[in-house]
């Protein structure tokens, strides 16, 4: 199940992508040093959380990108996200908040 009732999910801009020759990446936080190795599924994700694209949108994208994706892709997506988020990488764009 999608987590659409957060709102949109968006990036930590503070984060650095390094993509590499074969598709795959590197985020890195270089406030913590931290990094976090993304195969091309989660490359093509990640340069979707821009808070323009829900976790539905991602989906579409991903089904029409790729060819036999599981019905688990949903499931897989959200857990990818939510362990993004986990680690400080991902958030949720607040709207609604500050003066009237």
């Amino acid at each position: 199940m999608m987590c659409s009732s957060k709102g949109n999910p968006i990036a930590n801009t503070l984060l650095v992508l390094r993509e590499e020759f074969d598709d795959w990446a590197i985020l890195f936080s270089p406030d913590s040093g931290e990094a976090y190795g993304l195969n091309p599924l989660g490359v093509f994700v990640w340069k979707r959380l821009d808070g323009f694209h829900s976790e539905e949108d991602i989906l579409q994208e991903v089904r029409a990108a790729c060819v036999d994706v599981p019905d688990e892709a949903a499931a897989h997506i959200a857990e990818f996200i939510r362990g993004l988020v986990e680690k400080g990488f991902v958030g949720y764009e607040l709207t609604g908040v500050g003066n009237p």
